[in-house]
């Protein structure tokens, strides 16, 4: 258990230090992102960027508990 928490938190902190390249990446403007701007509200929904991030770490998880 203390491994898996190690592991997730050294993920996190990789992530942080990646940030600047990762926010230059479309993700969160692709098509089928749902986007409603009114006057005073927006409303945004990334269905295909939910989509693609679940599939990706789900590939990442089966070759990792395989």
């Amino acid at each position: 258990m203390s491994r898996l928490l190690i592991v997730i938190g050294l993920l996190i902190v990789l992530a942080g230090l990646l940030w600047p390249w990762i926010s230059k990446l479309p993700l969160g403007h692709l098509p089928g992102d749902i986007v409603i701007k009114k006057q005073n509200m927006a409303f945004y929904f990334p269905v295909t960027t939910m989509l693609l991030v679940s599939a990706v770490l789900s590939l990442i998880l089966w070759f990792l508990n395989r």
